[in-house]
């Protein structure tokens, strides 16, 4: 098996093609550990120079709360009294360590992305 860095945009785009070719290869044989290489190196290349930014916090609860049927009145066991939920949503009011770690716990929010500072200013 021969293999190369990808070192540019070139490289990554040969990368890609090549994938394209391997994707129906069967797991354990020569083409499938190639394309397990190969998708080693482009997720590698990808990383450095294609970095995802977390969401906006707040953002991410609205993105459950749609994805999930909830409304605001569903957030009072980990935010606390409608008041609360509604200054959280809004900006106004930060989310605290509990809240966070409540989120994470019964909506799977990722604590990476609720702890990330927000893109709306608070009051």
């Amino acid at each position: 098996m021969h293999v190369t860095p990808i070192r540019n945009e070139e490289d990554y785009h040969d990368a890609l093609r090549q994938i394209e070719l391997l994707l129906d290869a069967e797991p354990g044989t020569p083409e499938g550990d190639r394309l397990d290489v190969m998708v080693t190196l482009v997720e590698a290349y990808e990383r450095k120079h294609y970095p995802l930014d977390l969401p906006d916090p707040i953002e991410s609860i609205k993105f459950h709360m749609e994805r999930r049927g909830m409304t605001p009145k569903d957030l009072q066991p980990m935010i606390g009294r409608m008041n609360r939920v509604y200054e959280v949503l809004n900006y106004t009011r930060p989310l605290t360590l509990s809240m966070i770690r409540k989120l994470h716990g019964e909506l799977g929010i990722p604590a990476d992305s609720l702890i990330k500072e927000p893109a709306g200013k608070y009051a």
